[in-house]
């Protein structure tokens, strides 16, 4: 009763974080409601007795891929984004596929509910970390691999996004910088130069 008690709070919980995650215009904030998600979801797998994929959610997820995410978003310097009236009917498509993901829930907690239970050796599965290196590292390394590939061109994707300024362009940018500042005369400063 506890657990069904605190996985709804939880989902609940991550479920407002969501909402709060797409809502902001502002990706900073975006991204730490997306902290929240993470922090809700390894809740509930601790409350589903999977206190590694839950510590692996904090460090692995909300630490370290959300650090990454926060010093794109630094890099990129996103400014703030005129709306686009011209793609108002993406508003209908979303309300579409949101339904379709409500309705697919329903149906598979529907599912869920009509299995039958089958009993579960927790000598054997809950808790060892020796089944899930195993398996990651012998029955399902090409998807591990695969995944390594994706978040290396995902690195690199936002290093080319950071670098989207010319050279030209980013030498012009350095000295408006320093006419506003006054400082005009270093302009030509050897050790300024880029």
């Amino acid at each position: 009763m506890i657990s069904t008690a605190l996985f709804f709070l939880f989902a609940g919980l991550a479920i407002a974080c969501a909402i709060s995650m797409v809502y902001h215009k502002n990706p900073l904030y975006s991204a730490i409601s997306l902290v929240g998600v993470f922090i809700a979801l390894s809740c509930i797998y601790i409350t589903l007795a999977a206190p590694f994929i839950a510590a692996v959610q904090i460090l692995i997820y909300a630490g370290a891929i959300m650090v990454l995410v926060v010093f794109v978003i630094m890099l990129l310097n996103l400014d703030e984004d005129k709306p686009l009236n011209r793609l108002r009917y993406l508003y209908a498509v979303g309300g579409g596929l949101g339904l379709f993901l409500l309705a697919q829930t329903f149906f598979i907690f529907y599912a869920v509910m009509r299995a039958p239970k089958q009993t579960v050796n927790a000598d054997e599965t809950v808790g060892k970390t020796l089944s899930i290196g195993t398996a990651m590292y012998s029955e399902y390394l090409l998807p591990v691999e695969i995944v390594g590939i994706l978040l290396l061109m995902a690195i690199v994707g936002a290093v080319i996004l950071a670098r989207r300024l010319e050279q030209p362009k980013l030498e012009l940018v350095v000295d408006n910088e320093l006419e506003r500042r006054n400082e005009a005369e270093i302009k030509d400063d050897y050790r300024i130069r880029l």
